[in-house]
């Protein structure tokens, strides 16, 4: 994570569509420092580009938002069963 942004809990949540069966991982996140729409870009771009290594799962899609606080960040990752 770069410096400054902290994540809170993570929120796990069953997905499924008609084809695949899998999660969306909601990770909350704080900044402390510096503005939200900049590190919400690179975030968005780092995570999307990562090789993901998750053994019986395939990371379908990555999303960064910013929150309604001006100094949050909110990320997903949908993942679905290999």
């Amino acid at each position: 994570m770069p410096p400054g942004l902290a994540p809170g809990a993570s929120t796990l949540r069953a997905w499924a569509s008609a084809s695949f069966v899998g999660a969306r991982h909601i990770f909350p996140c704080a900044l402390a420092a510096g503005e939200a729409e900049p590190m919400r870009r690179a975030l968005q771009e780092r995570l999307g580009a990562l090789e993901w290594r998750l053994p019986g799962h395939i990371v379908a899609d990555v999303l960064v938002e910013c929150g309604r606080d001006p100094r949050t960040l909110r990320i997903e990752i949908l993942t679905v069963e290999d």
